[in-house]
């Protein structure tokens, strides 16, 4: 029987901030900070918290500081 979500379970969000520069990174790092939403050195974006955007995040671990948020985030 499939769990039913809750209230309590609200979605979670990151804060997601570039902290170092994508030049002269390779093309693969530098298109997941553009799919992240970040297109500048020292631009926050919030995401929602799943998978695919950990994945994207331990690919550019080295490039960017994740906080997570509290409540709805946005």
């Amino acid at each position: 029987m499939p769990r039913k979500k809750t209230a309590d379970a609200a979605p979670r969000h990151l804060k997601i901030t570039q902290i170092r520069s994508g030049v002269g990174r390779p093309e693969t790092h530098r298109k997941t900070l553009r799919a992240l939403g970040l297109k500048h050195h020292q631009a926050s974006v919030v995401q929602q918290d799943n998978p695919a955007i950990r994945g994207m995040l331990f690919q550019v671990r080295h490039l960017v500081k994740v906080d997570e948020l509290e409540g709805e985030g946005k």
